[in-house]
């Protein structure tokens, strides 16, 4: 098998996969080096092949788009490391909210999708004009974040959990949010 024919093989087992794939696992599959695989996945990207890599393997990243509402906590000195977070891990970041008790759902627009639009949303706040909305619910908001699959929902959710991002709900906030 050629390097063509490896690359295209790696495609099809990613696409037919549900989870990631290690590098290690491919290597196996194909009968070579986990380094090979690596070599391959630098060359499928550069051919505009939506690859992600996770601490748990690689993913194909699909062209659907799925969200999730997650709900937060976290101190203002957070915020920068909470959304380079989601970003990394392949998701967007929609909106931004919280639940009053009083107010309802009180919602705005971020559409954060990048490192850049974290720096532009960062500088935003520091210029003074605005403080972040979780604040008027001592910390607790809410974000939808969409990403190409579910996968990398579950990804991001793993890795928020693991950060202490995540709050649980209360048994007076509405599970399902509305727009």
């Amino acid at each position: 098998m050629n390097g063509e024919e490896r690359r295209s093989k790696i495609i099809e087992l990613l696409e037919s996969s549900d989870t990631p794939l290690s590098g290690t696992a491919l290597a196996g599959k194909l009968g070579v080096s986990r380094q090979v695989i690596v070599q391959d996945m630098a060359l499928l990207r550069a051919n505009s092949h939506r690859i992600i890599s996770t601490n748990q393997g690689y993913l194909l990243s699909a062209t659907k788009n799925v969200s999730r509402v997650f709900k937060m906590i976290h101190s203002d000195a957070e915020t920068e490391e909470e959304l380079s977070l989601i970003v990394d891990c392949g998701g967007r970041v929609d909106d931004v909210f919280v639940y009053h008790k009083i107010y309802n759902i009180v919602k705005a627009p971020l559409n954060i999708r990048s490192r850049l639009d974290i720096k532009r949303f960062m500088a935003d706040l520091a210029s003074g004009k605005s403080s972040l909305l979780k604040n008027i619910t001592s910390d607790y908001h809410y974000h939808t974040i969409s990403a190409d699959s579910v996968v990398i929902l579950d990804y991001i959710h793993e890795e928020l959990k693991n950060r202490g991002f995540l709050a649980p709900l209360q048994d007076y906030e509405p599970v399902k949010f509305g727009s």
